[in-house]
């Protein structure tokens, strides 16, 4: 006669059996979802900045908003996916903040470093914080790394951790930053043909890319990310006038 072990073990294993398959064909749509949604933001991103000559401001506060920020939203209240809302949860914010003064200030020196050693001339101090643009500048900088952080970071590669979870962290990290690189690259041909550009540039994001997807594959805060993206940009503007 089985004992009651057994068949209360009988009776649970369906349950089990139904919630797996449920699990599976949520990750199912899920996924199919996902990959349209990124190709459809890559494609409509291209066009616009390739149709339209609307002002910095515009692209990094209200276009963004639309292409980046907009698809994910859908995404989420469509799936109900929870990656994001991990990556930016409140209590993360101040830990989020010190580690991108910090991350942000070691990317934004070495990228100083990198340009005065491929031009020629002197260093001179100038007194960045005193201009009258720098606030405004920095401003846009905040906006670019929110918007881009949570779609590339928050989402793409919050997804490929779900997703492809069987993928090593190394796989996860240049995944991402490839696809990060692959939005970035295109705009570059609306602005030169020249190869060393191109070339120079495409090594550049890819870079920072991989740089910004490993410091998310730590503690998934997207804080940190929204900082060092905010900082990077100040210092590209400001060693690249």
């Amino acid at each position: 006669m089985p004992s009651r072990k057994a068949k209360r073990s009988s009776k649970s294993t369906p349950k089990t059996t139904v919630r797996s398959t449920t699990n599976k064909a949520q990750f199912k749509t899920n996924t199919a979802l996902f990959i349209p949604i990124v190709l459809l933001v890559f494609v409509t991103w291209f066009l616009y900045r390739a149709l339209f000559n609307f002002p910095v401001w515009f692209d990094e506060v209200v276009g963004k908003a639309l292409f980046f920020g907009l698809p994910v939203m859908i995404y989420v209240n469509a799936t109900g996916f929870m990656g994001l809302a991990e990556s930016i949860r409140f209590n993360k914010f101040k830990t989020g903040l010190l580690q991108g003064i910090a991350f942000g200030g070691m990317f934004g020196f070495a990228g100083a470093i990198a340009s005065v050693l491929s031009k020629s001339g002197t260093v001179i101090p100038v007194p960045l914080f005193g201009s009258e643009i720098f606030w405004s500048e920095f401003g846009l900088a905040v906006f670019t790394g929110f918007w881009e952080s949570l779609f590339f970071y928050g989402f793409i590669m919050a997804m490929i951790q779900v997703g492809w979870s069987h993928w090593s962290v190394m796989k996860q990290v240049l995944v991402t930053g490839l696809i990060f690189a692959a939005f970035h690259v295109p705009n570059v041909f609306l602005q030169t043909q020249e190869v060393t550009a191109v070339v120079g540039y495409t090594l550049l994001v890819l870079a920072f890319g991989i740089g910004q997807a490993f410091l998310f594959s730590r503690d998934k805060n997207l804080y940190t990310l929204i900082v060092v993206h905010a900082i990077w940009g100040m210092t590209l503007l400001v060693h690249t006038l």
